[in-house]
């Protein structure tokens, strides 16, 4: 009976540590992947959210802008 639970022992350890070793190396190929598709997408020149962000929001105060001198001239006109 003791051989048996030893058996169960080192069977529940080496599966431990097993699944250690696959977490791991699950951990290393995402950043791995990570990486890679971060100097991908680096190398496209794609902007970022932030960025893409700030420059809707310009071209949007640009159209207001526009929109309101478009309005001023026409009332200039009109006189």
């Amino acid at each position: 009976m003791q051989t048996r639970n030893k058996i169960f022992d080192d069977l529940s350890q080496i599966m431990t540590n097993a699944m250690g070793v696959a977490q791991g190396a699950k951990d290393e190929a995402e950043n791995a992947l990570k990486g890679m598709m971060d100097r991908w997408l680096a190398d496209r020149d794609f902007v970022t959210r932030e960025e893409f962000d700030a420059v809707r929001a310009m071209a949007q105060k640009a159209r207001e802008e526009n929109e309101a001198l478009k309005a001023r001239l026409d009332a200039l006109e009109a006189k």
